[in-house]
């Protein structure tokens, strides 16, 4: 029963903000313009504050950086593509359908749902899903760019991928944190202890809640009749095949508590967000890419909650 609570209260608060969001724009307070301008500013200011803060609270780096996790992760996430790259176009026809999909099933909504789950379930011991987060956000980029260009037709843009990657808020937050880690910038040594207290640890705050009321403003519930199937098999994918198969495979490989939790929110969370601007402008399937969110997201709540509770209930994660 404890830990049925314990799942429960993990993935509640993100329930009660998705929903707060889908209400605010059913009421009209949350016009598009509005919710892009939001969207926005969560991707490059409050996301980046809160990642930042966390790489820089890690008392001690080495307790949380495992070569094996980060390894495992990396070389997952790869074979993961590759092995979608494969299958999917022997299911799908369609050119602009092939790379949502592939899209939709590997690149998961890691920074949105991994810090604020991790903290919940492992409190001052999430340094390990803020390290291997910093460590993936470029791998995802660069696979959905290829993805969606080789279905459309082109060759990617190694310069624009590069460019993409060094302007990433997410990334440069990450390297940043590192670097006040390892050059021992601390503020109430080198810079003001009010500007941490007061203005990053507070905005940084803010940004769990308010992306995950951006991206319940997002659901928008069109018709689906023309790609049921491949919204079905990007589903099934991206929130049961996935994380049974890679938690299943961590496992195996002795990853317990702090070290499976990323492993269990990077397979496990729904598609991310901003799979679907990227797949609007590169040539793809747009209605296909928000239908993949906006179902992912909402299957996650339910999927999550059960590894959790699974987990929980076996003594992988405490």
């Amino acid at each position: 029963m404890e830990n049925l609570i314990t799942s429960f209260e993990a993935v509640l608060p993100l329930f009660l903000c998705i929903l707060l969001g889908m209400f605010l724009r059913r009421i009209g307070m949350l016009e598009e313009n509005v919710r892009q301008s939001l969207n926005k500013l969560c991707f490059k200011v409050f996301l980046p504050i809160y990642l930042f803060n966390n790489i820089y609270e890690i008392k001690d780096i080495s307790a949380v950086f495992d070569l094996k996790l980060i390894l495992f992760a990396c070389i997952g996430l790869l074979l993961t593509f590759v092995v979608l790259m494969m299958l999917v176009p022997r299911v799908e026809k369609e050119n602009s359908r092939r790379g949502v999909m592939i899209q939709a099933m590997f690149r998961s909504n890691f920074a949105l749902f991994g810090l604020p789950l991790a903290e919940t379930l492992c409190g001052e011991l999430s340094g390990p899903t803020s390290l291997l987060l910093g460590l993936t956000v470029p791998i995802y980029n660069i696979l959905a760019v290829i993805s969606l260009e080789t279905f459309r037709g082109g060759k990617p843009n190694i310069s624009k991928m590069l460019r993409g990657i060094a302007t990433n808020p997410l990334i440069i937050a990450s390297l940043l944190g590192l670097v006040f880690y390892f050059f021992k910038i601390r503020f109430g040594l080198v810079l003001p202890e009010a500007l941490h207290k007061a203005t990053i640890v507070k905005l940084g705050n803010v940004a769990t809640p308010l992306s995950l009321v951006a991206l319940g403003s997002q659901f928008v519930f069109s018709s689906v009749r023309n790609f049921r199937f491949q919204l079905f098999l990007t589903v099934l994918v991206r929130l049961v095949i996935l994380p049974l198969t890679m938690v299943g495979i961590g496992v195996a490989l002795g990853f317990r508590n702090e070290f499976l939790v990323p492993i269990m929110i990077m397979y496990g969370a729904p598609t991310a967000v901003s799979s679907y601007p990227m797949a609007q402008q590169m040539g793809g399937d747009g209605d296909l890419a928000a239908a993949s969110v906006v179902f992912t997201s909402g299957f996650a709540i339910l999927t999550i909650f059960l590894l959790i509770f699974g987990l929980k209930s076996l003594g992988l994660i405490m």
